[in-house]
């Protein structure tokens, strides 16, 4: 980020929160709202609209919405073109908070479900950033926040491709971060463990579920530090990097 001097007054800034209406992006746009604008972006204007309401009562800063559909690829240079007007001269940051996962079982009875997690999962927010990446470019500033999954570290026996697809991402997010990089931008890859939220509803057996707000706020303080990485809850960390270092003759056995 670009030093500023005692008597300047400090750019203002624009979250474009992209998958505006889950519950971790609503959690976030509220904790990011208190320092910065807020422009929501998603399919459901009715909820979004009702979101960015509640933001201008609580902060007294700009919240807008725009139409976001993260598999209408022609769309997406529209949705940063809009972004780029919102944010004016100031910063403008990134939070893409979108998915989809199916269970595995739900795919194995349905290949043709492979191409739909792929493309929301994967293709999707690849394509909508590659879009963007040349505004935060000419911009020489801003943060990106992407929320993957601590799934796309190894493929394993129970959501292999819903992992494959956070593991592409996780790959895409890799080559971003050392593109704008050389523009000044940092860009967070931010895996959670099981959030609790809609995607999630039903699935009782997953361990440690996190709150939208917990994982939303450390999402906000890793952006501010610039981190390149963020597990959260901070024990998946430990967990995942026991999980990639079990040998594959050990891990196929495994039923996880």
């Amino acid at each position: 980020m670009s030093d500023t001097s005692p008597s300047e007054k400090p750019l203002n800034e624009t979250w474009l929160i992209l998958g505006a209406s889950s519950a971790i992006a609503r959690a976030f746009a509220r904790a990011a709202s208190a320092e910065a604008d807020i422009l929501l972006a998603g399919r459901d204007r009715t909820d979004m609209e009702a979101t960015a309401a509640d933001l201008r009562a609580r902060s007294g800063r700009r919240a807008g919405v725009v139409a976001f559909d993260a598999t209408d690829y022609a769309s997406h240079a529209a949705t940063v073109a809009q972004a780029k007007a919102f944010a004016g001269d100031g910063l403008l940051n990134i939070f893409l908070a979108f998915g989809t996962m199916p269970s595995q079982g739900e795919i194995d009875a349905d290949p043709a479900l492979i191409a739909k997690v792929i493309e929301a999962n994967y293709t999707g927010a690849a394509h909508i950033l590659h879009v963007a990446a040349p505004v935060l470019e000419a911009r020489r500033a801003g943060r990106v926040v992407v929320l993957t999954s601590v799934a796309g570290d190894r493929g394993r026996l129970k959501n292999y491709v819903y992992g494959s697809a956070k593991a592409g991402l996780n790959a895409y997010l890799q080559g971003l971060r050392a593109r704008l990089f050389r523009a000044g931008c940092t860009v967070t890859t931010v895996k959670p463990g099981p959030v609790d939220t809609a995607m999630s509803y039903g699935l009782n057996d997953m361990p440690m579920m996190a709150a939208p707000e917990t994982v939303a706020a450390a999402s906000l303080k890793a952006a501010k530090k610039g981190a390149e990485t963020l597990y959260t809850p901070g024990i998946w960390l430990i967990i995942m990097t026991i999980i990639r270092l079990i040998p594959e003759r050990i891990f196929k056995k495994l039923n996880i």
